[in-house]
């Protein structure tokens, strides 16, 4: 399966998946965690670990990590 034709979380074997999250968030349980799964970037919400995930191809999750860093997604003060 190629990242043109992206898996949804259900199709996706997140069994072995190795889930990660920030350093910053330390012991905080408000985080979202992702995993790489087969050139692809699955994302849960660390309180809810059997909840919904989400999938992200290899160039998607590459825009949105730039974008963070260039601070797209800052709070407004």
């Amino acid at each position: 399966m190629t990242n043109d034709m992206k898996p949804s979380a259900t199709e996706l074997d997140l069994s072995r998946a190795v889930w990660r999250k920030s350093t910053a968030s330390e012991n905080a349980n408000a985080c979202v965690e992702v995993a790489r799964v087969g050139g692809f970037v699955a994302v849960r919400d660390s309180k809810n670990p059997d909840g919904p995930k989400l999938v992200f191809g290899a160039r998607e999750w590459a825009a949105f990590a730039d974008g963070v860093k260039a601070g797209d997604f800052d709070r407004l003060a």
